[in-house]
């Protein structure tokens, strides 16, 4: 599929959902499912640059999550230490720099070092910037960097009239990270589910009805072509 010359997403994030769904409608363990979309994310990951993509965060496992079965959460931790194992190298040689953000104290141990690991490996790494959101809630997010704001002016170290936009964001888990311009969501869900609420103000959404483990190269660049369709006027109006 062609792609046009219009402007492209520098950061697109993108709502992996539909995993289970997609292997309930084919008799299997939703663990299936996951497996496939981790497959997904492997060919992505290598596609997005060729593109024009410089950030690419997914939205791995959310702080809602934890409400699944034992056995889906057992499973999805497993898989993601696999990943990390499996592709750090890859990664790491495609010149690929990789960040988690969410909270990482309800995490194992075993899948806290892995991910530590990673990160220093890819640290300096110039090429796809891959933030994985793993334990991750916007709400939740954002309290962090406000108990983390409050703390720094207790200690003195900021003052209240010294609050800004700005300095909200250098609290918050993507400090180092543009805003994304393009949001999907896969599975035929509408909802933002609480995935990077102050950043997505002026983000474009997609939402379209192929499930995650569907959302292959072709889905991709369709995505990123409707996205350069759109007018973004970032609350200007059009010159006529």
């Amino acid at each position: 599929m062609s792609i046009n010359t219009a402007p492209s997403a520098d950061h697109v994030a993108i709502i992996m959902d539909g995993n289970g769904r997609w292997a309930r409608h084919r008799g299997l363990d939703r663990l299936e499912g996951h497996i496939k979309g981790v497959d997904r994310v492997r060919e992505i990951v290598r596609a997005a640059p060729g593109y024009g993509i410089g950030h690419l965060t997914v939205f791995a496992f959310s702080t809602e999550n934890w409400k699944r079965s034992e056995h889906e959460v057992t499973g999805l931790m497993s898989l993601f230490r696999r990943y990390i194992r499996g592709e750090a190298m890859t990664l790491h040689e495609d010149n690929v720099r990789v960040r988690f953000i969410g909270r990482r104290d309800q995490l194992d141990n075993r899948l806290d070092t892995l991910m530590k690991w990673l990160e220093r490996l890819t640290s300096k790494n110039n090429g796809l910037q891959l933030t994985v959101a793993l334990n991750y809630g916007g709400r939740d997010e954002i309290s962090r960097a406000v108990q983390r704001i409050a703390r720094a002016v207790q200690q003195g170290m900021l003052q209240p009239d010294d609050l800004s936009e700005g300095t909200i964001s250098n609290f918050l888990d993507t400090a180092e990270l543009p805003d994304p311009d393009l949001i999907v969501r896969t599975s035929g869900e509408h909802r933002t589910s609480n995935f990077l609420p102050w950043q997505s103000c002026y983000a474009e959404y997609v939402f379209i009805d192929t499930a995650w483990p569907d959302f292959n190269v072709s889905e991709f660049v369709r995505v990123l072509n409707i996205f350069r369709n759109r007018d973004r006027r970032f609350g200007d109006v059009i010159s006529l």
